[in-house]
């Protein structure tokens, strides 16, 4: 057993221990939890200065982090994916994943798992899976199946993709500039993808395959948030290829899944017999999805009209909705957490009206009495009612988690804008022509200056409890390693693991970082661990580069609980998803991810 710790280490890691327990506390927020760590050590450092590295720390040093590079260029990749949300940039792919997934569904599945994953590398997991998610709704709405065996998977998906590659996640900028700090060899984009990758190909072949058969079929937990059916009149021209055919036609054209309300011809409402002729012309009254709409349009050469038939459906001019419902999914970032609706007054003052709740397992909590008095947690979903502006405002104002079950998100001009942007950004740092904090940063003026978003959307998109974890973690990262706590943990760590070899104390390292990132918030666990992860290898006399990694691979790992990330609860919420159900398809993941990554870290790092 090592010797025992200094009294600065005893305290560092009593502090340590608080946080994680203050952050799985339901009932408190966790920017509060954060707030009230920050406020110890702030407090502690400025009466009782610590050195480190020879270096005397006080409080104004540790506050400093507020300011901190990574916290910049996280915030900074957070606005970026907000414009891509907002402005629909990413809607083209999911076109192209549509038009396969009509031909060949087995290999379009397979085409959206790595394309997700894929996308997670350079990009915020959440508008990979806004842009896939109601494709995989649509899909399922045609062939009449459960979303339940496509969602979960592709979720997971964007998870995978994210540990590849230094900006797939905040996670792992932030164990990386740590790792820096600490004195290892800075890691560039790529440098770690190759492990990802091998055991990757392989996680993606489970989800593909076998995760669908173990994931029982459900329905959303409130039903009326399937994807709204809108009103829209479809002109017919005189070139339209539906022009001169009967009804009975035109409806084998579409495979009988359109459905005309009405045929109006100089404004008189004709009988619709399968044997009316179709003229130029011609208004069909139809009611459908946005997608299907569109579809129609294309197949029959007409032009489409919203429900008035007054102006032809374009940007400005969306689809008339019949009615407008949403999904609110309350997650531990949201403000709702932790209050009930009506002391927040979020919902009511973006003019929205809550209808029901759904709490996962509590089958009474759907009852629409004490709605407003319920005291909300992470994974309730809130069944709202008002306009698609209010929906849409609040969306994004990125108060709430949103899902407002349309077919195709917003796609608006400046899309191309944001696109290009984010890619030039992406390619300016793997090349190392210029470091991701400084392109982040400019590729966020440059989508502000073309006003691809607004200042409003920007700051929505800053989530504060991820700014304040960050902080509060680093300065909590900081006094474990100035008052050799960090050491002292290793050496217990070590104590434990005595007469085991490197691969194995590796590969057990990696397992209780994820075991801890499933009850803590992972980039605390990172911030934490990887201070650890360097003393360990620094006793064992190799390389910090595999523990290191470890780290940051099991904070990734969050497959086991629909709260332990974000697009858990998005997925969860769409899908109807039980807690259960995580654990039943995330377990099989998280044991490919933790023995595949322990199998290739010690071959590659040879260890």
């Amino acid at each position: 057993m090592p010797l025992p710790p200094s009294p600065g280490a005893l305290f560092a890691i009593a502090l340590a221990i608080a946080a994680i327990f203050l952050f799985t506390r339901e009932k408190l927020q966790l920017e509060t939890s954060s707030l009230l760590i920050l406020l110890v050590i702030v407090l502690w450092f400025e009466f009782l200065p610590v050195e480190l590295n020879g270096v005397r720390i006080r409080a104004r040093d540790l506050l400093a982090n507020f300011g901190n590079q990574v916290l910049i260029t996280i915030s900074s990749l957070m606005i970026l994916a907000r414009g891509l949300e907002a402005t629909g940039a990413l809607q083209p792919i999911g076109h192209a994943l549509g038009s396969l997934w009509g031909k060949q569904p087995r290999l379009a599945f397979l085409l959206t798992l790595v394309t997700a994953a894929g996308l997670s590398m350079f990009l915020n997991n959440t508008p990979v899976v806004a842009a896939i998610l109601p494709l995989l709704v649509a899909v399922s709405l045609r062939t009449g199946t459960s979303p339940s065996g496509l969602l979960m998977p592709v979720g997971f998906a964007t998870i995978i993709g994210g540990m590849a590659t230094t900006i797939g996640t905040s996670t792992n900028l932030l164990v990386i500039s740590v790792a820096a700090d600490l004195g290892m060899q800075p890691m560039k984009m790529f440098d770690f993808a190759l492990p990802v990758f091998i055991v990757g190909s392989v996680a993606i072949l489970y989800l593909w395959l076998i995760a669908p058969l173990l994931l029982p079929s459900r329905d959303p937990p409130l039903r009326d948030t399937m994807p709204r059916v809108f009103d829209a009149a479809l002109q017919i021209n005189a070139d339209s290829s539906a022009a001169g055919k009967t009804l009975a036609e035109l409806l084998a054209q579409t495979d009988g899944k359109m459905k005309v309300a009405s045929i109006m011809r100089g404004g008189l409402a004709l009988i619709r017999l399968p044997s009316v002729v179709i003229k130029s012309g011609d208004v069909l009254k139809l009611s459908d999805t946005p997608e299907n709409l569109k579809e129609y349009e294309r197949l029959t050469g007409g032009t489409l009209f919203t429900g008035n038939n007054v102006h032809r459906v374009d940007s400005e001019h969306p689809l008339e909705s019949v009615e407008h419902l949403a999904e609110v999914v309350v997650s531990r970032a949201s403000v709702l957490h932790g209050r009930t609706i009506d002391d927040s007054r979020v919902l009511s003052r973006f003019g929205l009206l809550p209808l029901a709740i759904h709490r996962p397992g509590d089958a009474a909590s759907e009852a629409r009495i004490a709605v407003g008095s319920t005291i909300l947690r992470a994974g309730d979903v809130i069944l709202v009612q008002g306009s698609e502006k209010a929906i849409d405002r609040l969306k994004r104002s990125g108060s709430a988690l949103v899902l407002d079950g349309r077919i195709q998100l917003p796609r608006t001009p400046k899309a191309a804008i944001a696109m290009s942007t984010t890619v030039l950004v992406v390619a300016a740092a793997a090349v190392d022509f210029l470091p991701i904090s400084i392109a982040a940063l400019i590729g966020v003026a440059v989508i502000l200056l073309t006003r691809a978003i607004s200042w409003q959307d920007a700051l929505g998109a800053l989530d504060r409890r991820i700014i304040m974890v960050i902080v509060a973690s680093l300065a909590l990262g900081t006094a474990m390693m100035a008052t050799g706590a960090a050491h002292y943990v290793a050496e217990l760590y070590l104590a434990a693991t005595g007469g085991m070899s490197t691969p194995l104390i590796l590969a057990g390292f990696i397992l209780i970082i994820a075991i801890m990132t499933e009850l803590v918030t992972n980039n605390a666990v990172a911030v934490l661990g990887t201070p650890i992860a360097i003393s360990v290898a620094t006793q064992l006399g190799v390389p910090p580069e595999p523990f290191v990694l470890g780290v940051l691979y099991g904070a990734n790992m969050s497959y086991l609980t629909p709260v332990g990330y974000q697009t858990n609860l998005i997925v969860m919420s769409a899908g109807g998803y039980k807690f259960s159900d995580f654990f039943r398809a995330g377990l099989p993941l998280q044991m490919i991810m933790w023995i595949g990554i322990s199998i290739v870290l010690p071959i590659l790092y040879d260890i």
